[in-house]
């Protein structure tokens, strides 16, 4: 009888010592990752090539904030397979989150490379290189993350911001339009929008966005001297109240315009 028992008392015993992908993964998506990462080191002795308790076990480092952890199993991922993009992407992110873009942006364009089509992936990319101040190459891919995901207003407003660095006034304003129909509740698009709209001589429609913008920050400072500087386009003297306050606020645009004043 006891013979008979031996076979189930040993897996019994193996099961509590050794874990599986998905008692980690339902661990991982509840939040509690340091349990998540005990679990899937468990299932990773019995089997020390499962990319997908890797890439897990990753990704709780990340929540973690254990990054060398979790660059090291991304590493292991792509020892396995070096055309896993996720794992290339991984590392991507954690550099982002270290604010070091250049290696960021390394990592990024090569998970790009391999997964085209991954949203996410390509939309940090261009926010790297962005930050890099690649804007023309940001600028496309920006425009390959808006054929992903058309209706994502945070594409339309990088976009918008890599075009106004790259000259294109007209392509911005249509790209700060697109955020604002998509959020018409981000303020940082309206105002960028409202000064691309003074470069292209649209001072009435700029000051409509720095008057909505002083409506929800009265404390915008540099909102108050560019509305000051379209009301004096508009032939509105008033604008010179506004250039005066915010003057005295220390805005570096109101003390170059502040002869119109005069």
């Amino acid at each position: 009888m006891l013979r008979n028992l031996l076979p189930f008392l040993l897996l019994i015993l193996l099961g509590s010592c050794f874990g599986t992908f998905s008692e980690g993964e339902r661990l991982f998506r509840s939040g509690a990752y340091e349990d998540a990462v005990k679990e899937f080191s468990k299932a990773l002795f019995l089997n020390v090539t499962d990319i997908k308790s890797l890439h897990l076990r990753a990704r709780a480092y990340e929540e973690l904030e254990s990054f060398e952890d979790a660059i090291e199993d991304y590493k292991s991922i792509l020892r396995l397979d070096p055309t896993y993009a996720q794992a290339h992407a991984g590392i991507g992110k954690i550099y982002w989150k270290l604010e070091n873009y250049r290696q960021a942006e390394n990592h990024l364009l090569i998970a790009a490379k391999h997964d085209a089509k991954d949203f996410e992936i390509i939309f940090l990319l261009a926010r790297t290189l962005l930050m890099n101040e690649r804007y023309q190459s940001a600028e496309e891919f920006f425009q390959i993350a808006k054929e992903l995901e058309p209706k994502d207003s945070r594409v339309h407003f990088y976009q918008g911001m890599a075009r106004s660095q790259i000259g294109d006034i007209l392509g911005a304003a249509g790209s700060f339009n697109s955020a604002l129909r998509y959020d018409p509740d981000n303020l940082t698009a309206m105002y960028n929008r409202g000064l691309v709209l003074m470069l292209i001589g649209h001072s009435t429609w700029a000051l409509e966005d720095f008057d909505a913008v002083l409506k929800e920050k009265p404390n915008h400072v540099e909102a108050l001297a560019h509305r000051g500087v379209a009301k004096l386009n508009l032939n509105d003297r008033t604008g010179c109240n506004d250039l005066q306050q915010a003057l005295a606020q220390g805005s570096i645009y109101a003390r170059v315009h502040q002869d119109k004043c005069k």
